[in-house]
């Protein structure tokens, strides 16, 4: 299964058709993929399934569909398990950015966590997941789809928003200021936490 965020209203692509009752069922051969952006970005749709037995197809439908875009970044803890957070766009959000030619995605969450943050000393964990994404630049819709590692840093200097990419701040955060933070942020960057971070998890939108 996949889930693709537009405006915090993800378009499901999944092997089944019957997911829930309020999904409207679409196969993904008669999928019309601008029309449905088009439709969520006006408030018409809310929750939509592209379904196809194959589930080989449907990345290839996604890639195909839209001019694609990778990304990577970082749910970086430090010693005393705070997470850190970047302020951007009047929400709060998680440092990542553009994958550089010929970079491994784990160097590129490496970098734009150093780049957008100044943390330093990052040692990557774990992969968490691959996250979509629909995004509108000079007037076309493009897909990016955001590689995910959770990091570890002993670092406790000083943090330095990169101001240059519409970063306002960047900051540790606690549980409980980390609950808060997710009430202000985006859906696709919910899927990375921990159910006891979030009232409801973006994953249990579909059982």
């Amino acid at each position: 299964m996949y889930k693709v965020f537009v405006k915090d209203i993800p378009i499901i692509l999944s092997t089944e058709k019957n997911i829930g009752k309020q999904y409207t069922a679409i196969p993904l051969k008669l999928a019309r993929f601008k029309k449905l952006i088009k439709k969520i970005n006006k408030g018409e749709l809310l929750f939509v399934n592209l379904y196809h037995k194959n589930p080989e197809k449907l990345e290839k439908f996604l890639k195909k569909k839209l001019p694609f875009v990778e990304a990577a970044g970082g749910l970086v803890y430090n010693e005393k398990k705070e997470i850190l957070f970047i302020y951007r766009n009047d929400r709060w959000d998680l440092p990542k950015g553009h994958v550089d030619k010929g970079e491994s995605y784990e160097a590129a969450a490496i970098r734009e966590v150093e780049e957008e943050t100044g943390a330093q000393n990052l040692e990557v964990r774990r992969f968490i997941e691959k996250t979509y994404h629909v995004f509108k630049r000079n007037g076309k819709f493009k897909l990016k789809a955001t590689y995910w590692f959770e990091m570890y840093t002993h670092f406790d200097g000083e943090l330095v928003p990169q101001t240059k990419e519409g970063i306002e701040k960047a900051k540790w955060k606690n549980f409980e200021k980390s609950q808060k933070a997710l009430l202000n942020s985006y859906e696709n960057i919910k899927l990375l936490f921990p159910k006891e971070y979030l009232i409801q998890h973006p994953k249990n939108r579909v059982s």
